[in-house]
């Protein structure tokens, strides 16, 4: 409840603390009671049902609002910035919090949460303790959230279920918790399905063991695996252990814990990192300590930056009995060949002046500017920049455009068309140009068009410059398609994609999703190997680096 005046004198305060509560709310009719019974926080979901019989998947990337695309670039801006590599106090923390307060006015959801949760905990630094580098905001955190709520954001309910977990702004209240993650989970999304499914699985809750009469091992396991479609590395660890110790099924706990792996989880990767270095383990094979080793590489780049995915692993780590491609031992290759790979950008178009010669050739991303301005140090006498005549001395380095001064005849303005600019340095003679001209045609006039500026590279996505992807070593030298449900026609890394009206697109249409494929080889069955309900037939293959 909002607090309320003990003044007599301030609305009739001190009369309305004696009433009894639904009274009061009455009395007030527009005022605190309905808002504040109206905030999201205190509209308590149905309790948590443990032992419930059903459960229906759905995503969140089908689920929640689409993001603004211009907000995703700011988004995605402020985590380049907010990078591991970056001690906390070298980086650029007010600049990371406007990108994502941008963002978060436009709604993109997943820039609210993190902004959320940058002002819960705040930031302190790392070298000075006692250095904020982001005040904590509780309120504005809550505001946040609860404005996600308001759109329907299935994580925006289960960070409210941690509110309640962890006693923050609300009063600490298990129950409600509890209420707003199976909420959440039921809305979508992957991190309520995966903390609802492994607590349901009683095996999985090993440090809690007295959650054995939440045993619910069927919903559990639905839970987990519709985690698992939306490529949630913490329910991929699970259903692994799910499977190698309740199940009994290495082959299959084998395959979900290397799928974590690409999902970027650090534990799925250290698991297998101790299970192929032991007798009886995961491994097919037995020991096998060169898989082991790679996979620890893996460990520590996540444990180091959990933001990290690493969709092409096959590449370089493919399961047995796949032979193990070469390695030279720098942990960056490894790392570097299983990210997901952007095609190599398209070569700019060309610039004007970059396919002439001689003095009108211009440097190929060079143009020349909308306002000539010729060199500082040419102009220190004060000198105003005019046209000059043929045959004078340039006054200024840089391009000039020679035009006939009165072009009276169609001829002539096809003569001053044809003309480019040309490149003079202070003090040279204006060549002549009279050839094919008569006396008749009049004088020719040089215009001053200033010196070259360099534009601007287009800039390389966010991502790129993170290191979270890379740029491919280059493109295919023709667009290569295939079929999902036909063998691959040539090993390489390849992108799937199901048609824009599809309902499960987001989940497949994905840097996230590429794979490293050998010819001959089947490609990924979304059904089978990813829990995604879309027929293989459906995908279309494209390549993206040949290899």
């Amino acid at each position: 409840m909002m607090p309320f005046s003990t003044s007599s004198n301030m609305h009739g305060g001190t009369w309305r603390r004696c009433l009894p509560l639904w009274l009061l709310c009455l009395s007030l009719s527009q005022t605190a009671c309905s808002m504040d019974n109206d905030m999201p926080r205190n509209q308590i979901p149905e309790l948590f049902h443990p032992h419930r019989t059903e459960f229906t998947c759905k995503h969140e990337l089908t689920t929640a609002p689409p993001l603004d695309p211009q907000a995703e670039a700011w988004y995605q801006e402020a985590l380049a910035l907010d990078t591991p590599d970056l001690w906390k106090d070298d980086r650029n923390w007010p600049r990371i919090i406007e990108l994502y307060t941008k963002a978060a006015e436009r709604k993109h959801w997943k820039a609210m949460n993190n902004l959320a949760t940058l002002y819960q905990t705040g930031v302190w630094g790392l070298r000075d303790s006692n250095k904020v580098l982001v005040a904590r905001n509780a309120r504005a955190a809550i505001a946040l959230t609860e404005d996600a709520m308001r759109m329907g954001v299935p994580l925006a309910y289960a960070v409210m279920g941690n509110y309640y977990a962890d006693g923050f702004v609300v009063k600490r209240d298990a129950t409600a918790a509890w209420a707003f993650w199976q909420k959440a989970a039921d809305m979508g999304s992957s991190y309520a399905q995966f903390t609802l499914g492994r607590s349901l699985n009683a095996v999985l809750e090993r440090d809690e063991p007295e959650r054995d009469r939440w045993n619910n091992e069927v919903i559990g396991l639905k839970m987990l695996e519709c985690a698992f479609a939306q490529g949630n590395g913490d329910a991929a660890e699970a259903l692994g252990i799910e499977y190698d110790v309740i199940q009994n099924n290495k082959p299959r706990a084998l395959l979900y814990l290397h799928e974590g792996v690409k999902f970027g989880s650090a534990g799925s990767a250290n698991a297998l990192f101790v299970e192929f270095e032991q007798i009886g383990g995961l491994a097919p094979d037995g020991i096998d300590e060169s898989r082991s080793r790679r996979y620890r590489v893996f460990g520590k780049a996540l444990e180091h930056n959990p933001d990290l995915r690493f969709p092409n692993l096959d590449k370089v780590l493919p399961l047995p009995p796949a032979k193990l491609p070469q390695w030279n031992g720098k942990p960056e290759d490894l790392l570097n060949a299983a990210k997901p790979v952007m095609p190599v950008p398209a070569p700019p178009a060309a610039t004007p002046g970059a396919n002439l010669s001689g003095r009108a050739h211009i440097p190929q991303g060079w143009v020349l500017p909308k306002e000539a301005m010729p060199l500082a140090a040419e102009t220190s006498d004060g000198r105003q920049v005019s046209s000059q005549y043929e045959g004078t001395a340039v006054r200024f380095t840089g391009y000039w455009l020679p035009q006939l001064l009165s072009p009276r005849t169609q001829a002539h303005l096809l003569w001053n068309q044809d003309q480019a600019p040309q490149q003079y340095a202070q003090g040279d003679l204006f060549e002549d140009l009279r050839t094919g001209l008569i006396p008749a045609d009049g004088r020719i006039m040089w215009h001053y068009m200033g010196m070259p500026q360099q534009l601007a590279l287009p800039a390389l996505a966010a991502q790129v410059r993170s290191g979270l992807w890379r740029i491919a070593s280059a493109n295919p030298a023709a667009m290569t398609l295939c079929d999902g449900a036909d063998p691959c026609p040539q090993s390489g890394i390849w992108q799937p994609t199901i048609p824009a009206e599809h309902p499960l697109k987001s989940l497949v249409n994905w840097r996230w999703r590429q794979s490293a494929v050998l010819q001959g080889q089947r490609f990924p069955e979304p059904d089978k190997d990813w829990l995604v309900d879309v027929a293989s037939d459906m995908v279309t293959w494209q390549l993206v680096e040949a290899g």
